[in-house]
């Protein structure tokens, strides 16, 4: 019997507690349970007979040990590998008679940043073998959705978030992984740091790592401390305040010291900083400021010579930072000293900077347009709190690290997560304008020993040429994402480098970061010794879900709901997930239902968590009723033309229009060859060999003289298909 106890729940926020039974049997089955968090459970259980269920020879901390060993206190053991389902089943459905309730207690763990669960997933299906009501709990320390310019919290501060009771046909593991990932996203939801202001955040961030933490310009080589920083952008953003009445500004710089200045400039200003993408056309970039409303811009002289084909504005609305910012040193001097002297809440006082941003907008950004018109994507304050913070955390980086910052400011990973981040964080910067000249940024990387090195599929072919191994030595963690990672390209960079590309999933609209691959844990234990090793990558898959985070799949043609383990639409929900395009209530109804939002992509998790990204919808073609995957297809042909070691796109597969079949597939190739008759021929007998299906098998080759791909990396799908649809005259 669960007797009320001396344990204190003042430091314990219990979310769902209306779901907790008050009559009948059942089984907890909690992420985590360490003793403390136990003695809680047996609190908000009081009166109710409880039987502990542990695995034989688990590993558990000394304190739990002790407290089951006690004579009042009633454990069954079981030996999943060895018990049989049905006596299992039998043993624990004796053990409810009566009402009872019965606690599985979790073994001691490997794993990195406190994974969903930390029971693996063939142990979580053995335990719903039961086929007994189960009650999900989720278990979050409140550190886990906090970030270090937080105040700290204590150790015992935790979060509790029970589920409905899964019973009958529910008691399946994709269900349960749903439902705790549904109360993942409810307790790091509850966080109070996620309505922080980002240019409160970002202004703690450069008081608290002023002088530990710098900026290099890879350009130049101009390192700036993150307290000169401050003290430029706040003197900065007054004259962006007088500029303009308008809401928001635009930045219009590649990754360097004046873009980050800039972007925090128009922050401090109390405006949304719009980093413009000025690869796009004209017509995008013209739409993106009329839609923006837009009247202030901030680029550099030298780039506006640069870019003379960018619709640049007249002159009257350009704010040169070259020529103002050297008749600015008293202010930034003035503004420099203040930031020393003033504590951080008085300082943003008076630079008029307010503390809550909650579900305001604090950036604009438009989509890349890869497969269809560019939208506004514009991000809250709560958004980018929740993705930095949830990133942050589950990297696990030291202030000592750095990272490198070469994606453009308009792209969404290049924006979150080399803006934002190593401010927050306190990690050292080293940017560079592109992330195209490899060879410069092995340079940097092997100067300032970088720690994380993010980039696309695409940029890091380019490492794979004229870059030398040792160079790369001080990389931690490679992160990809934005595009489907070839295991062509990671087998090769872990070749030659050592490093192991860990792919990552994400979308503008996801402020961006969903999902990520990290190292393995190392073992704690020997296994045989009862301790638990939970893995935290999987190849082929995007990795797991960042905390905060809920996941659907739906039938991609009925929407009807399907079992997180059968390819589907993907649909998120959490705090990091965005409202709504700009202006555009048509396209936001159409992505976003009850807050959950369809990613546009299909795939599936497996059982531990991991997603699988199977396409993009836009890149799958209906031919005679059946969904053929072009990422698929490519990597297929890829292995079977002997492109391997290129180190750029060769070939791309687009569906266009067919009177008979509905859509054909036809082969974009930038590679010379003869006859494109006899070569799409060979090409066939060669995929049928290696067991491609025909259906999927492109019927006509164009050759072009290369295969369009945005800034970003990603492949420009909509160009793609206008090529392709040109030459075959649809």
């Amino acid at each position: 019997m669960a007797q009320a106890s001396p344990v204190s729940l003042k430091n314990l926020t219990v979310l769902g507690k209306e779901h907790l039974p008050t009559g009948g049997g059942f089984m907890v089955l909690p992420a985590r349970l360490c003793y403390f968090d136990l003695m809680r459970l047996e609190v908000l259980l009081a009166g109710r007979e409880v039987v502990y269920l542990i695995e034989q020879g688990a590993a558990h901390d000394p304190e739990l040990k002790a407290h089951l060993e006690k004579d009042s206190v009633h454990a069954m053991a079981i030996v999943p590998h060895a018990t049989e389902p049905a006596a299992y089943r039998s043993a624990v459905r004796e053990a409810l008679k009566g009402g009872a309730v019965i606690i599985y207690l979790p073994a001691v763990a490997a794993s990195v940043c406190a994974p969903i669960t930390s029971v693996p997933g063939n142990r979580l299906e053995f335990l719903l073998k039961a086929d007994v009501p189960v009650l999900p709990l989720q278990v979050m320390q409140r550190q886990e959705a906090a970030m270090p310019i937080e105040r700290p919290y204590r150790d015992d501060e935790t979060i509790f978030a029970f589920g409905t009771l899964l019973q009958g046909e529910d008691v399946n593991l994709p269900t349960y992984q749903e439902r705790m990932l549904e109360l993942s996203e409810q307790a790091f939801g509850a966080s109070e740091g996620l309505n922080m202001h980002l240019a409160y955040a970002v202004l703690l961030g450069l008081k608290k790592h002023g002088t530990g933490n710098y900026v290099v310009d890879g350009k130049d080589e101009k390192t700036l401390r993150y307290d000169k920083i401050l003290g430029a952008a706040l003197a900065l953003s007054r004259v962006v305040r007088r500029e303009t009445t308008k809401s928001r500004v635009a930045v219009i710089l590649p990754p360097g010291i004046g873009g980050l200045i800039c972007n925090l400039a128009v922050l401090f200003a109390g405006k949304v900083p719009v980093n413009l993408n000025f690869t796009a056309g004209r017509a995008a970039i013209d739409s993106a400021i009329r839609r923006g409303e837009i009247d202030r811009f901030l680029t550099a002289d030298i780039f506006v010579r640069k870019m003379q084909s960018f619709p640049w504005p007249p002159s009257k609305q350009l704010i040169l930072i070259e020529r103002i910012m050297p008749k600015m040193k008293v202010s930034i001097a003035l503004w420099l000293v203040l930031s020393k002297l003033l504590p951080s809440a008085l300082l943003a006082l008076v630079a008029g900077i307010p503390k809550k941003g909650g579900r305001n907008e604090a950036t604009l950004l438009f989509t890349s347009g890869s497969s269809g018109e560019p939208k506004g994507v514009a991000l809250t304050h709560r958004n980018l709190m929740a993705n930095v913070t949830q990133f942050g955390n589950r990297l696990g980086l030291e202030r000592s690290d750095s990272i490198l910052g070469s994606l453009p400011l308009f792209h969404s990973f290049g924006c979150t997560v080399t803006l934002w981040y190593p401010i927050i964080y306190g990690l050292h910067l080293v940017t560079y304008p592109t992330p195209l000249e490899t060879k410069k940024l092995a340079e940097l990387i092997e100067k300032h020993r970088v720690s994380l090195l993010i980039a696309t599929p695409t940029f890091l072919r380019g490492y794979l040429r004229g870059v030398n191994r040792e160079q790369l030595a001080s990389i931690k963690l490679v992160v990809t994402g934005a595009e489907k990672l070839p295991a062509t390209v990671s087998e090769a960079f872990e070749t030659k480098f050592g490093k192991r590309v860990l792919e990552g999933y994400g979308l503008t609209e996801t402020s961006p970061v969903s999902n990520l691959n990290l190292p393995d844990p190392a073992p704690i234990g020997d296994e045989d010794k009862g301790f638990v090793w939970l893995p935290s990558h999987r190849q082929g898959s995007v990795g797991q879900l960042l905390h905060g985070l809920a996941l659907r799949i739906t039938s991609p043609d009925s929407g009807a709901r399907q079992s997180l383990h059968q390819s589907g639409m993907i649909w998120f929900k959490g705090p990091n997930v965005f409202d709504g395009y700009l202006n555009d209530p048509k396209r936001t109804a159409d992505v976003i239902q009850d807050g959950w939002f369809r990613t546009g992509d299909i795939g599936r998790l497996d059982l531990d968590g991991f997603l699988y990204i199977e396409g993009r919808l836009s890149r799958f073609s209906k031919i005679a009723g059946e969904m053929v995957p072009h990422e698929t297809v490519e990597e297929a042909m890829v292995k079977c033309m002997g492109l391997e070691n290129e180190t750029s796109r060769k070939i791309a597969i687009v569906g266009v229009p067919d009177a008979d079949r509905g859509e054909a597939l036809i082969l974009l190739t930038a590679l010379p060859g003869g006859p494109e008759h006899q070569e799409i021929l060979d090409l066939r007998y060669r995929l049928l060999d290696k067991g491609v299906p025909p259906l999927w098998i492109p019927k006509k080759m164009i050759r072009i003289a290369e295969i369009p791909v945005l800034a970003s990396g990603k492949l420009d799908v909509q160009g793609c298909e206008k090529v392709a649809r040109a030459a075959v005259g649809v």
